[in-house]
């Protein structure tokens, strides 16, 4: 394969990608993203999509290439529709963006590619209203099911642990490194930590495997379709159903994760989930649609809640934010008491 980053790799490759594509997809304007970490070119185009009364219409689309294998199939396994399908209530309705083509092979290549729908709205982190809030937990719940029911749980693909001892062990060369409001506190919530880690570590190892995680859920990932009242008269949400994007972190875990993840991110600044509790909300959707939610999750969050917050120290140089570490303290002392004998 060249030597290209992702950008020049897509640019090199488009002849053959809209090849691949059997003259549906239109001129691509490939960008570089402020918000993307990965190696991926993206760009908007449009595709021709067949149409009843005119024959064919064009509709805005985004291109991604290369893309990783967990991104590549979880956006094609569960956003795949037939173009007749495009806009039934049930393609409305999907949890994830919907796929107009994809593959895994360009210009005789290993390369994998996705077409997908563009959304003309903007992130739900735009909205900032406890609605779009609960909306996004909700297709949470239903990615969650969604994915169990495409594939099983494969161990195979659990994310290897982190190592928790020497996380909380550079928290504490960090805190004598650095001069931090409430420092000593810290230490001796640390100190503490390392008293009962074991315990904390074995009780998280063995949580239950009961879902495929999101892995990156927050309002930036989570887009609305726009709907238009012909499609509300067929029972979809006038204001368009949420899905959730960027699928490259899927990988199994305890359904607790993903809502703890986008609770930790706004530790200090809870005013900005508009009165969402992530862990009730998104136990409370899954129950809605028939996944458990037990008490022993509830409290298995405890454990994870408290090794989060202990390895907040260990990541000053780039999660230094002092309300956030204020807060993360004042999680880590208000659980700790629990877990010390």
């Amino acid at each position: 394969m060249p030597q290209l980053d992702g950008q020049a790799l897509a640019s090199t490759l488009d002849p053959q990608l809209h090849k691949a594509c059997h003259g549906r997809l239109g001129a691509i304007s490939w960008f570089r993203a402020t918000w993307q970490h990965g190696g991926a070119g993206t760009g908007f185009s449009t595709w021709s999509l067949p149409d009843r009364t005119c024959g064919h219409r064009e509709i805005p689309c985004v291109v991604k290439m290369p893309i990783g294998y967990s991104e590549y199939f979880w956006t094609k396994r569960l956003g795949l529709v037939h173009p007749d399908e495009w806009e039934e209530p049930r393609s409305l309705a999907l949890p994830t963006p919907r796929v107009l083509a994809a593959g895994f092979e360009l210009g005789g290549y290993d390369l994998a590619w996705v077409v997908m729908e563009r959304f003309a709205n903007p992130p739900l982190a735009m909205e900032k209203t406890e609605s779009s809030m609960w909306e996004m937990f909700e297709s949470a719940a239903e990615f969650q099911a969604a994915a169990i029911l495409e594939k099983p749980i494969d161990m195979a693909q659990l994310k290897a642990p982190k190592d928790w001892a020497d996380l909380v062990e550079r928290g504490l060369v960090a805190l004598k490194a650095n001069e931090i409001e409430d420092a000593d506190r810290w230490s001796k919530a640390l100190e503490k930590v390392n008293g009962c880690l074991d315990g904390l570590i074995e009780r998280w190892a063995g949580r239950e495997i009961d879902t495929w995680c999101h892995h990156d859920l927050h309002p930036h990932n989570a887009m609305r379709r726009v709907m238009d009242e012909e499609q509300a008269s067929q029972g979809s949400n006038l204001h368009g159903h949420c899905a959730l994007i960027d699928l490259a972190l899927v990988s199994p875990g305890s359904w607790v994760e993903d809502a703890l993840y986008m609770e930790r991110l706004f530790w200090g600044r809870e005013e900005q989930l508009c009165n969402i509790d992530p862990l009730k909300t998104l136990g409370a959707t899954r129950e809605a649609i028939g996944l458990p939610a037990s008490d022993e999750a509830f409290e298995l969050a405890e454990v994870r809640r408290v090794l989060m917050a202990a390895s907040s120290p260990a990541f000053l140089r780039t999660e230094g934010d002092p309300v956030y570490l204020k807060a993360a303290l004042g999680v880590l002392e208000r659980l700790l008491p629990r877990f010390i004998g």
